[in-house]
């Protein structure tokens, strides 16, 4: 699977947060998060594992019981079913790789 860069497709996640999938194959799937200052991901597990690196911007992340401070460049693993949540310091842009796939992010 291949896929341009495109401005369409931005679904909402809460409030001033959105994500798109880029791609997504038999094990894994790619998501763009858009995440706007002062935005709040609240706190919510899942069973796929979940690694992401920040593009831009300047969030908060919890794992678990631990937060991190996260700047451009930084990267993150979080395992399936462990409760997460990111506060937004700046406008920022993540992408995060899922595994396995999710259902509730294929496209269509």
């Amino acid at each position: 699977m291949f896929a341009k860069k495109h401005v369409a497709g931005y679904i909402p996640v809460a409030e001033r947060i959105a994500r798109k999938t880029l791609v997504h194959g038999t094990h894994t799937l790619m998501t763009e998060f858009v995440l706007k200052k002062d935005a709040v991901l609240p706190a919510h597990k899942h069973p796929q594992e979940q690694t992401g690196y920040l593009v831009s911007g300047h969030m908060f992340l919890t794992i678990g019981d631990e937060v991190f401070e996260v700047w451009p460049g930084d990267s993150w693993m979080i395992p399936g079913n462990v409760e997460h949540q990111a506060k937004i310091v700046a406008d920022s842009v993540a992408v995060e790789v899922f595994s396995p796939v999710r259902d509730d992010y294929l496209p269509g």
